[in-house]
């Protein structure tokens, strides 16, 4: 969503806050702006497009020892446009704000600041909020954005500077990330860490509905009543190399191939003994016995690895699972069952209906797991327990490397719940449990068929639509596959369970049109067979991904993938990097940028 940076200290202004929205541009946006306080003037810049833009304008421009906001946008009110562009200023253009979030009152506060002879020249939500802060000004900043604050419905993250405060930036959130950084002589306030990991380690994460004030000596923390918060550091201990590019072309594909070790560190951060060990996460025998189902809830890519997860927990606990969209469930009054166990997924931990979801199962008496990235995200600050996962630093706006550490996370939590409950023997467990170490090692076998997929990928990148079938898990992968590709090569593409094509699907099937089948499921290997026959029938060209030593008939398959052998279990956890490797290559042929497709965002912490 869109990025926000502030920076107060005696370096140069400029260069702070455009090195920050760089390291913030994975979030995706379509404008990007400043305002800086520099020799008691407010001065804003801004423009429409690519930050580079941006940059071009600010050329030459030095403003040391001066305060500062900065801004990408991601289009939730009104058209792209300079007008529309942050940050947005009050009528004397003495008092500039950034914005991340949605205010949804925000046409009601906007009639009445007109009234009040406030005159808007954007269509954003944000412009309301300098008007509203200046209704409340009269000679204290903070006390201004306290009273405005109290007036907003929605989601925000704030960042406000003003001319008559040169020494100053007022932040606030509700519902919207927002980070404070704490240097030497120096503060910085921004979306995500990222942006200021160059300048400091040392962080705050700032709780709903507080107010911090920065100067170059000091951080002060309020409540929503105006009340001293007390508030320690967290220390990020993630190399800032983790954020840059380190030789690859792209993010994605130096993302795709940090898979095996990130995998690798999400599973030994809990394996002891043999045996997996979620003990400080309350999963346990007691919680396990008096649990009667178990709900799963995410939204995009995350909800694909709760898709996996109804699946293996299922199989292996025998335990029924829920499978949820989060933006569905919160919405649907849904049966929740005191001291039910539901499991959130969220790479950012900020994620809008993910998070509204979360509190809606807590309300109703849930034990809230959540399966984080991000260390001291809201998420994973309100959950009863966090399962972290070791992504480090997800830049790409397609997710990658933390969807497979999810699934790492996911299976670790079925093969304890199968375990605890009984139904799960504990040689089978065993078994399981040394399958799934060895899971980032084939992963480096997986990785040797991307020059294989970039062949494939040439063939084919001018393809209308592409089909993704697969049945069990191989569906679930086909949903993740289809996602993937779409997302960011814009291809239209859909998946079915391969049993459903004969219902209808198969009508889209025509000549040439290419079909990718995943036939990983030993049982259901034939089943599968027979319906890549259907659709080569009628024109298809198929790609099909199967294990070593399956016997895929050499004549209905144009091309095969073939991935190292393990238990079909694990067949979504190996599967899924060559349909991202596909999904990277088909990009890089149509000659999109892979890293920051139109229109989407990182982290979704709007309705």
């Amino acid at each position: 969503m869109c990025g926000i940076v502030g920076y107060v200290g005696s370096k140069d202004v400029v260069t702070m806050l455009l090195n920050g929205l760089q390291k913030l541009e994975y979030r995706g946006y379509d404008s990007a702006g400043v305002a800086i306080v520099a020799n008691g003037c407010l001065e804003v810049h801004k423009t429409k497009g690519r930050l580079s833009g941006l940059c071009s304008l600010m050329d030459g421009c030095k403003a040391p020892g001066a305060v500062g906001i900065g801004h990408t946008r991601w289009a939730t009110h009104g058209e792209p446009s300079f007008e529309n562009s942050h940050p947005h200023t009050n009528c004397a253009g003495d008092i500039a704000v950034v914005h991340n979030g949605i205010i949804e009152n925000y046409m009601k506060l906007k009639k009445w600041l007109q009234d009040e002879g406030a005159v808007f020249v954007s269509e954003t939500d944000t412009e309301v909020v300098a008007h509203l802060i200046n209704h409340f000004y009269t000679d204290d900043l903070l006390s201004a954005v306290q009273a405005a604050v109290t007036h907003l419905e929605g989601s925000y993250a704030l960042g406000v500077v003003s001319e008559k405060h040169p020494d100053m930036i007022v932040a606030a959130r509700k519902d919207s990330p927002l980070v404070v950084g704490v240097g030497n002589s120096e503060n910085m306030i921004a979306s995500d860490i990222p942006a200021i990991l160059e300048y400091t380690r040392d962080v705050i994460f700032l709780e709903d509905k507080e107010i911090a004030v920065l100067d170059c000596r000091s951080v002060r923390i309020f409540d929503e009543y105006g009340k001293p918060v007390n508030r320690d550091s967290y220390h990020v201990d993630w190399d800032a190399a983790q954020a840059e590019k380190g030789g690859y072309e792209h993010f994605m594909i130096k993302e795709i191939f940090e898979e095996p070790r990130v995998m690798a560190d999400t599973f030994m951060s809990r394996y002891k003994e043999g045996m997996i060990d979620l003990s400080d996460i309350g999963i346990d025998e007691k919680l396990v016995r008096s649990i009667r189902k178990v709900g799963v809830i995410a939204c995009g890519t995350a909800f694909h690895a709760c898709m996996v997860g109804k699946y293996i927990i299922e199989r292996l606990a025998r335990i029924p699972v829920e499978a949820e969209i989060a933006s569905e469930f919160r919405y649907r009054n849904p049966l929740i069952e005191p001291g039910q166990l539901v499991i959130i997924v969220s790479q950012s931990g900020e994620t809008a209906d993910t998070l509204a979801a979360m509190r809606e199962a807590k309300k109703r008496g849930a034990k809230i797991a959540a399966i984080v990235n991000v260390v001291g995200s809201t998420i994973s600050r309100e959950a009863d327990a966090v399962l972290y996962t070791h992504a480090g630093p997800e830049i790409a706006v397609a997710s990658t490397k933390a969807y497979n550490t999810q699934l790492m996370a996911v299976y670790m939590i079925a093969l304890e719940l199968g375990r605890l409950s009984g139904n799960l023997p504990i040689e089978d467990y065993i078994r399981y449990v040394e399958g799934l170490k060895n899971i980032p090692q084939l992963m480096n076998t997986v990785l040797q068929t991307k020059d294989q997929l970039a062949r494939i990928a040439s063939r084919h990148f001018s393809q209308n639509s592409v089909f993704f079938i697969g049945r069990g898990l191989d569906y679930v992968l086909s949903m993740e596959a289809s996602l993937k590709l779409k997302e960011i090569s814009y291809i239209h593409s859909e998946a079915y369970a391969a049993g459903e094509l004969k219902h209808g699907t198969i009508a889209l099937i025509e000549d040439g049109t290419l079909v990718v089948a995943t036939a990983m499921q030993r049982r259901l290997f034939d089943k599968t067979v027979s319906n890549i026959k259907e659709v080569k029938a009628r024109g298809a060209k198929v790609l099909a991904v199967c294990f070593e030593g399956s016997d895929m008939p050499a004549e209905i398959a144009d091309e095969v993938i073939t991935l190292p052998d393990t238990d079909d279990i694990f067949a979504p956890l190996l599967a899924v990097t060559p349909m991202q490797l596909f999904a990277y290559y088909m990009t890089v042929e149509k000659g999109f940028d892979v890293d920051k497709p139109r229109n989407l965002a990182k982290s979704v912490t709007v309705e």
